[in-house]
Parts: structure tokens; sequence; C-alpha cells
């Protein structure tokens, strides 16, 4: 006789989208009551199809702000339209200090992007563009957002 409580097999099911951290960082709330720490996570989800977004979220431990920063990305993605590997068009994309610059490239010249950039392009799908930051920041979630902002011009 079979038990089918053991018998039942468990099905994986394999996400469409991959997922990069892009930015870990250790937050703390000063109140009057004392300090509250917690982590914030960036994250970065893309199917190299076209579609494409980042998610920001806080969480007690690394884990749970790294799942939630996922399911927001998830919610928040963008369609990119992409010809032969590469944008239409060069656009250009701003947001508070950031200032992002994408050009088109020919074919099989590569992904020539730094930082959240080449991320952001390569979850998109896109293989051969030219980035360019012209701002002074560092900061990774400004210039991811910024990208996106870009991109995000593609559509009109």
């Amino acid at each position: 006789m079979k038990n089918t409580r053991f018998d039942k097999k468990k099905e994986v099911v394999k996400d469409e989208f991959d997922s990069k951290l892009l930015d870990l960082a250790r937050v703390t709330k000063v109140t009057g009551g004392g300090k509250t720490m917690r982590f914030r996570a960036v994250m970065v989800v893309g199917n190299k199809l076209g579609k494409v977004g980042i998610g920001v979220s806080k969480g007690l431990d690394v884990s749970q702000a790294i799942e939630k920063a996922t399911k927001a990305a998830k919610k928040e993605l963008k369609e990119i339209p992409i010809s032969e590997g590469t944008i239409p068009f060069e656009v250009e994309g701003r947001l508070g200090p950031s200032h992002i610059i994408l050009k088109p490239q020919k074919k099989g010249k590569g992904l020539v992007a730094g930082g959240t950039v080449r991320v952001i392009c390569s979850l998109a799908g896109i293989q051969d563009v030219s980035s360019k930051s012209i701002s002074r920041t560092k900061n990774k979630l400004n210039n991811a957002r910024a990208t996106m902002k870009a991109l995000s011009k593609l559509n009109k």
C-alpha cells in the first residue's frame, strides 16, 4: 500500500525573470526611543526580451529586503523597444543629480556601459549600446532611476 503523503513530488516553477542585486545598504532611523536598523535593497528584474524594472525596499534582515525589493521590481516592469539588439535612438535621463545618456551602437560593438547602466541594459536584453554618466554622483539608486527614465522615453 502506497503512502500518498510522501509520493507527491513538488513541482518547482522556474521564474521567467532574472534578478540582480544592485545595492544593499544598512540604514538606521533615529527616533526618541532609540535607533532602528534595517537593510535597504535595490533589485533589478528583467527577462532579457525587453522587460525590465527596478525595485527598492527595506526589511529587518537582508533576505527579507531582497525578497520585498524583487516583488516591487516585478510590479514596476517597463517594456523597452529593442531593434536589432540596440535601442532605436539616443535618449537621456535626468533624475536629481544623475544624468545618463544612452546611444545606440552598431551590431557587435557590445555593451559599452558601466555599473548600474550595464546591469539594467543586460537584463533588458540590449546587447549593443553606449552610455555616459555625466553626473558626479556615484549613488546607484539615482543612476538606476535615471537610466529607467531614459529607457522609458523610448516608448514615446
